[in-house]
């Protein structure tokens, strides 16, 4: 699913132009990257957590060369989904799963 799609769905759902609800998601996700990357963490009950995570400085070897390059600490971007999203996810696919087997 694209950000078009997610756009389409919405649009459907709400009756919303698709340039409004373009506006709408775009303001999201830029809230999103923003907060994030200013070290705030993002809960939205019943979907999940957005923050950042640290990583350590270590060695990496260039898969081609096989050559040693040093990686500086950094921070990357993680999301947690809640409980509620693994149990809807686990349940959908375990039917969908069990429905092609049969």
């Amino acid at each position: 699913m694209t950000k078009a799609d997610i756009v389409d769905e919405i649009a459907k759902a709400t009756g919303l132009t698709k340039i409004e609800t373009k506006a709408v998601v775009d303001g999201v996700f830029s809230s999103i990257i923003s907060a994030v990357s200013s070290g705030k963490r993002i809960e939205l009950r019943g979907f999940g957590v957005f923050k950042h995570k640290g990583r350590k400085p270590r060695m990496a070897r260039n898969p081609k060369t096989g050559e040693l390059v040093p990686l500086e600490k950094r921070f990357v971007p993680v999301f947690k989904p809640s409980p509620e999203f693994l149990q809807k996810v686990n349940e959908s696919l375990k039917v969908q799963l069990d429905v092609n087997n049969e």
